[in-house]
């Protein structure tokens, strides 16, 4: 299974945040976490930022929307040239046909959901989406624990992936990633890791990829 390691910016130093995007050039991609303080109580940035980010980043885009009206909202970060861009399960009452949108303007279509959400009405529809991802902390900030007790949800979706022929699904954990949790992650099935504080409050971002890439590949998930 391929290992993938996206930093997040939202524990960057937004004064600096061109350099800060080069400081992670050896990611897999740069995850960028887009809030409205309505969906999540707290706010980051919209389109303009992003698509600033597109510009400069040596790395591409994985937009993490935590945003209430993805219908509306979602498919222009696609139209900005995002990789990808993944809404919340909770945000909208079709995530088929955003999902669907999403892919038709280019991107790969990701579908999140929080702790509390359950998996299994989404089973079914995993050919619709590229990615999808599992928050290992309630969204709205940086720099939580991860819990332990969504390790069985990542267990359960990487299985409905492994039991289809149809799906190729990249499964992604966001939140409290580290040395000491990669590898409970990976092991669980997660194969697509957003790590924000141990890589960007570490003394070498490049190092800290590296690292968390190497751990992720020495467990991977076994049936």
């Amino acid at each position: 299974m391929t290992v993938r390691i996206n930093p997040s910016i939202l524990t960057a130093d937004f004064a600096n945040l061109q350099s800060e995007v080069e400081r992670v050039h050896n990611a897999d991609a740069l995850h960028v976490d887009v809030m409205d303080n309505h969906f999540v109580p707290n706010l980051t940035f919209g389109p303009t930022m992003v698509g600033r980010l597109q510009e400069v980043s040596p790395v591409p885009l994985d937009v993490h929307l935590m945003i209430t009206d993805v219908d509306r909202w979602a498919p222009g970060y696609a139209e900005l040239g995002a990789f990808s861009v993944t809404f919340h399960a909770e945000a909208t009452d079709d995530p088929v046909a955003l999902a669907r949108r999403l892919r038709q303007l280019g991107a790969r279509a990701g579908l999140a959901v929080k702790p509390g959400t359950p998996i299994e009405p989404y089973l079914e529809l995993l050919p619709e989406f590229d990615q999808f991802l599992v928050m290992t902390v309630e969204p709205g900030f940086g720099g939580q624990n991860f819990m332990e007790e969504m390790l069985p949800k990542i267990r359960k979706m990487r299985d409905a992936v492994e039991s289809r022929d149809d799906v190729s699904l990249w499964l992604q954990v966001d939140g409290g990633i580290s040395p000491s949790t990669i590898e409970m992650a990976s092991e669980a099935g997660a194969d697509t890791f957003v790590a924000g504080s141990s890589v960007y409050q570490s003394a070498d971002p490049v190092k800290a990829i590296e690292n968390l890439r190497a751990i992720a590949e020495a467990h991977p998930h076994v049936h």
